[in-house]
This record gives structure tokens, C-alpha cells and sequence, in this order.
């Protein structure tokens, strides 16, 4: 199969996520390779606002989620996106207000979502990988739910979805340790559907949103809809607790210490 499309900015506004297209797919691209495509205030702004924008794409009937090179996404840029909601209310309440809106919108998205897992996917990069409709993982990559070990609630993160895809003991496990789960442990677990040599992640995703894409339309996407209800029961009773707790953990001095001690690593 051919390269992926080049990707433009012209539907997000923003360098930071591209989308193409490739016939009734749209493959959005996480693009910001000098810091491992790690999320910052305008990617995330944009990211949040993309959901809405590609259910309006008539023509369009899956999508594709990737990264840029060999990242999906590293987490949050501590440097401008964590740093600045640490020290201004206003941007902490639009980021978490954005928060709140990705999880929702991705979950009632109407078409189906392939992620190809093509890196790393650390924080961010690990809670929208796992919102995704089918997760396919480079054999390089995994996942880490740095949460709690940043002194945050993981509020808009695997609280939500963990439980239902894997035991509650063995969530509580990752998301408290935060440690690192490897494509084939992701794979057991019940957080990715399977594993895909490094070479190959992005094109064998691309090739199964096309074979979802060529699925009648009204089937696919009502199918998807009726199995995220259970995800819509978790998010209803749970997400709005995590994220005003996850809210409060800005100002604590352990987050801050949190950053400060990774920032004196850099």
C-alpha cells in the first residue's frame, strides 16, 4: 500500500493536527514532532473542537488517528500546556473544559475510529488512543497513564474506560502505579486489539478504516452507538467527578513539584 496522504491544517486551524483525506477516510495526524507530538495549548484546543467538525463531513465514513514519525503522542507539553494551567485559572478551566468535551464527543462520535498506535502514548496520547473504536499498536509502543504520578486525578483518563475494558483490580493497578504497559500486555489486558510490526502500523490502519468505511453506513455507525452507551453510563456517573478532581490537583504542591522535578531533568 502507498504512503499515507499528506495531511493538511485546514479543517483544525492549527500545524499541530493535520487531517487528510483518502477517500471516505479522514486521517488525522497528532503533529508536533519536535517534542515527540506531546499536546499543547493549541493542539488541544484544536483536537477538541475537530470531533464536531468531522461529523458535519458527509462525505466521510471512518477515521484514522496516528502521529507524527515514530510518537503518538508523549502527553502534555509540561513546559507551556501543564506549566500554564498550574498558574492561570482561566486557561485551567478552558483546558479542562476541553477535557471534558474530547471525551465526550470521541465517545459520540458517529463513525468508527482506528487508532495506530505508532509510538509511545503517554497521558493524553493514552487516553484518546483508548477512546478509539479498534486500537492497533506498533510492536515499539506502549501505554502509560501518567496521571497519579504527576500528582493529577486521572479524571479524563483511564478512570472512565479502564474498568470496562479490563478488571477493576488490574485498573487500579495501572492507573495508580502508571507504569508503562507494553502492545502485547495492552493487548491481553483489553486495551488494544492487536499488535503490528512497526513498519506496517500505519497502513494496515489505514487499510482497516477503509474495509470499515466500505461497511453500510447505517449499520456501522448505529452498531457503534448502541455499544458506547455502555461507555456513555461510565462517562455520565464519573467523568464530571474526575474532572473537577482532576481540576483541584492543579494547585496542589505535588503537581507542581511533579513538573518542576521533570522540568530540572530537561
Amino acid at each position: 500500500m502507498s504512503a499515507l496522504p499528506v495531511g493538511t491544517s485546514d479543517l483544525t486551524g492549527c500545524d499541530e493536527i493535520l487531517v487528510a483525506v483518502d477517500g471516505p477516510v479522514r486521517i488525522v495526524t497528532l503533529n508536533n514532532p519536535g517534542d515527540a507530538n506531546a499536546v499543547n495549548n493549541t493542539m488541544h484546543t484544536a483536537f477538541a473542537r475537530l470531533w464536531a467538525t468531522l461529523a458535519d463531513d458527509a462525505e466521510a465514513r471512518a477515521v484514522l488517528l496516528t502521529g507524527t514519525g515514530d510518537f503518538f503522542s508523549a502527553g502534555g507539553d509540561l513546559v507551556e500546556w501543564l506549566h500554564t494551567h498550574v498558574e492561570n485559572p482561566v486557561t485551567r478551566r478552558a483546558g479542562m473544559r476541553d477535557a471534558r468535551r474530547i471525551v465526550r464527543d470521541m465517545v459520540d462520535f458517529p463513525l468508527p475510529i482506528v487508532a495506530a498506535v505508532n509510538g509511545p502514548a503517554i497521558g493524553f496520547g493514552c487516553s484518546i488512543a483508548v477512546l478509539c473504536d479498534i486500537v492497533l499498536m506498533s510492536d515499539r509502543s506502549f501505554l502509560a497513564d501518567t496521571h497519579v504520578a504527576s500528582g493529577l486525578v486521572a479524571g479524563d483518563g483511564g478512570s472512565v474506560l479502564w474498568p470496562l475494558l479490563m478488571s477493576l483490580l488490574k485498573a487500579k493497578e495501572y492507573l495508580l502505579l502508571g507504569e508503562r504497559i507494553k502492545a502485547e500486555k495492552a493487548v491481553d489486558l483489553g486495551l488494544a486489539n492487536r499488535v503490528v510490526p512497526h513498519a506496517d502500523i500505519k497502513t494496515e490502519g489505514l487499510a482497516l478504516a477503509h474495509r470499515l468505511a466500505a461497511l453500510p453506513a447505517r449499520a456501522v455507525q448505529d452498531t457503534k452507538r448502541t455499544l458506547n452507551l455502555h461507555a456513555q453510563r461510565a462517562i455520565t456517573g464519573i467523568l464530571e467527578y474526575g474532572i473537577s478532581a482532576e481540576t483541584e490537583c492543579f494547585t496542589t504542591p505535588e503537581h507542581r513539584a511533579a513538573i518542576d522535578k521533570f522540568l530540572d531533568r530537561t
